[in-house]
């Protein structure tokens, strides 16, 4: 079996604009959460990114046209933002990582991905083709350009079984639903809508002739201006296709990886694993997998979040797992919910023989082997046997008894599922394991949190002591303390040598077990 090792490390965190501040700041025992007020002022609080993208454009500039820190600036999202910028971070660990990884090119893959994706962007041209859809609609809809609707307007309205409710007939709450329904109605009947559309498709039907590249970008032009004179004869608004960003492209699933392959300059396979909360862990164990069949040297693996959005805190909120009461939620105390989290965690993972033969040092602790299950019982709540298959595949593959496990982990989300984490913690490790739980730190990062939270633990093992949590004994829950006592509480706590774990649970019933040793 090849040794792996991590040998480059980036984060983008709440309070944390950098690996080096998120190591300062583990060491308060101090929630780094803040105030949403996504809803206008609200009760719920969220872990916001800190970064000022600024600081990487001397690096980007080194490398490639000024235009391009403009063109990523302009297009990509925070997820992709938040990635590149824990990437950078990651080859500065090591001198010389950036031209190794360049070098070993189809040898060097990148396994980024993202629990939420960029929800900020798709909810932003969301509403931008609500808005035009609607004005659209409305103009086409408008008995001087709907010879349907003036005609039965004319003979008095005559009962149709299809038609909807006249908007004119309802109370101002119903009023715009009402409105989209009857505008898009008679929209679709109208014999000037299909005038026009019969028009643009004479447009769009021309093919590129001569010339490909020139052909293309004069058929381009072409086209462009004989629609805006289309628009400009009917004096229709801009059609709702139009409204449409294509940053929503720019920005699926795979950007991040997508970007880093680009930046690094290395060809070979990138993409987007997607585990939900435990998506880090998931990367991780994919990137090991590679090293270990051989397919890849070194792996850039990690997870991605957006800034914190309203879109997924009422998504959370109406899934009851969203603490919203102004204070921090604690994982192990009151179970009242999580709290929302943005950021990244990039990791260069290698061939620690191959890395270290040239001189580069691995860094934390090196992870032996991952675990993965499937609950295959809820979308949210957790099941027993799923976490418990995950912790023994991964003590199994690393070659671990349970029995030698130091310290651990937990998932720990502040909700009830947090009693049963525990209690199938306590079925499979003896009672003398040092436990740590760090959400009511930074919050839950989904994908990303995961890496956060093994990060930390790393940090601790190299310096033989855990960063505090903002947990104080006496708030332990009570039922939790009769499973279990020995944690990782508000201030720092130093840790036996010896094999330790990282469980994450992700939202569908995914489950990453990280089993790690420290470094000699």
């Amino acid at each position: 079996m090849k040794r792996i090792g991590v040998f480059g490390w980036g984060i983008v965190a709440p309070k944390s604009a950098n690996i080096e501040a998120f190591e300062k700041n583990l060491d308060s025992a101090e929630s780094w959460l803040t105030p949403f007020n996504g809803f206008g002022p609200d009760t719920f609080l969220v872990g916001q990114p800190e970064l000022d993208f600024e600081d990487y454009r001397p690096w980007l500039e080194a490398r490639f046209p000024a235009g391009r820190f403009r063109q990523i600036t302009s297009k990509m999202g925070t997820p992709v933002l938040h990635a590149i910028a824990s990437f950078i971070q990651a080859l500065e660990q090591n001198p010389g990582l950036e031209a190794e990884l360049k070098r070993l090119d189809t040898r060097t893959h990148v396994y980024v991905g993202t629990g939420m994706g960029d929800l900020a962007t798709v909810h932003e041209s969301s509403i931008a083709l609500y808005h035009a859809q609607r004005r659209w609609d409305r103009f086409w809809s408008a008995p001087e350009r709907n010879t349907v609707l003036r005609t039965w307007l004319e003979e008095g309205s005559p009962p149709r079984p299809d038609v909807p409710i006249d908007p004119a007939t309802v109370g101002i709450d119903d009023r715009d639903t009402t409105e989209s329904r009857w505008w898009g109605y008679w929209a679709a009947q109208s014999p000037e809508l299909h005038e026009y559309l019969s028009a643009l498709r004479a447009i769009e039907a021309a093919n590129v002739v001569g010339d490909i590249e020139r052909g293309k970008m004069s058929m381009i032009k072409q086209k462009q201006r004989l629609i805006d004179q289309l628009r400009e004869d009917w004096g229709a608004p801009e059609p709702p296709w139009k409204a449409v960003s294509a940053n929503v492209i720019w920005n699926i699933h795979n950007a991040a990886a997508s970007q880093i392959s680009m930046l690094g300059d290395f060809h070979g396979l990138s993409y987007a694993p997607i585990g939900a909360c435990a998506g880090f862990g998931l990367s991780l164990k994919l990137g090991m997998d590679a090293i270990q069949r051989g397919e890849a040297t070194a792996v850039v693996v990690g997870s991605t979040e957006p800034v914190p959005h309203p879109l997924i805190v009422g998504g959370m909120y109406t899934g009851r797992v969203l603490a919203a009461d102004s204070e921090v939620s604690k994982p192990l105390h009151g179970l009242r919910g999580t709290h929302i989290s943005g950021g990244a965690v990039v990791w260069i993972i290698g061939d620690w023989d191959h890395m270290t033969s040239l001189g580069f040092t691995p860094l934390g602790m090196e992870p032996l082997a991952v675990g993965v299950s499937n609950d295959a019982h809820h979308i949210i709540t957790p099941s027993k046997e799923g976490p418990v298959l995950s912790i023994e595949s991964a003590l199994e593959r690393a070659q671990v008894k349970a029995a030698d496990v130091t310290s651990w982990d937990l998932h720990a989300t502040a909700t009830p599922g947090d009693y049963l984490e525990v209690e199938n913690l306590r079925d499979v490790l003896p009672e003398s394991v040092l436990v740590t739980a760090r959400k009511g730190t930074f919050g839950h990062g989904m994908g990303a949190g995961g890496g956060w939270e093994l990060t930390a633990q790393y940090l601790g093992f190299m310096r033989g002591r855990l960063h505090p949590t903002p947990l104080n004994k006496s708030e332990l829950h009570p039922s939790i303390a009769e499973l279990h006592d020995l944690f990782v509480f508000d201030e720092a706590v130093d840790v036996r040598p010896g094999p330790a774990g990282k469980l994450s649970m992700g939202v569908g019933g995914v489950n990453a077990c990280v089993i790690s040793k420290p470094l000699p």
